[in-house]
């Protein structure tokens, strides 16, 4: 069951009733979706923070607006204040909960690999990843267990094909995760007589000589 977001239409919307709403609070948002005429509405700003924390960025929300209507709606994106950080407007997405939507899903690895064990070292090198997907089938994130990984092992965007009741949508040879080989300590350069070259001393850019100090 989605979780339910109240909301409160409003047909003024001029600077003064937006900046009335923020201080009372709530946030200016729109809705809107293929096909449909928009619809602005404003919504209490920290039960809205709430929600999206417990149910997740790509989570569908009952927008229960005052008069009766019920919507479908996903957060499409959100502003906020630079210098405050408070959400300033949000925008909500209607959607057919039986046709597939595409949003960004973060990725999490899990476990200590055996590469990582032997002095390896993991490298994520795809924190989000594409998904086309049904609303009731978002995943609230992709995980990949890491705990038979090797070094030298990857996990690439078509070893997380199979199975799935949604579509990754990035190229099936991305790597997303990989063990590389443990690094190599830097080693001092030798002189002729076998000890470490000394170090010489910086030069200092604009450093006055003594007969500058003197005049």
């Amino acid at each position: 069951m989605a979780a339910v977001i109240q909301a409160q239409e409003r047909q003024d919307t001029t600077r003064s009733e937006t900046k009335q709403i923020r201080a009372a609070g709530r946030v200016p948002a729109i809705v809107y979706g293929k096909g449909k005429d928009p619809i602005t509405v404003s919504v209490d700003s920290m039960d809205l923070l709430k929600k999206v924390r417990d149910e997740g960025r790509n989570a569908v929300f009952s927008l229960e607006i005052e008069g009766g209507k019920s919507l479908n709606a996903m957060l499409y994106d959100y502003q906020t204040d630079v210098v405050k950080n408070d959400l300033t407007h949000v925008d909500f997405y209607l959607v057919d909960m039986s046709t597939e939507v595409d949003v960004e899903v973060s990725v999490n690895i899990e476990g200590e690999s055996k590469g990582e064990k032997e002095g390896g070292v993991l490298q994520q090198t795809m924190h989000m990843l594409n998904v086309r997907a049904t609303p009731r089938n978002i995943p609230e994130d992709i995980t990949i267990d890491s705990n038979e990984l090797d070094i030298g092992d990857s996990v690439t965007v078509s070893d997380l094909k199979s199975g799935k009741n949604f579509e990754i949508l990035d190229d099936e040879d991305t790597t997303i995760v990989t063990i590389l080989p443990p690094q190599q300590e830097d080693v001092p350069e030798v002189g002729e007589e076998g000890t470490a070259a000394e170090d010489t001393e910086p030069e200092v850019i604009n450093e006055k000589s003594e007969d500058e100090n003197e005049e």
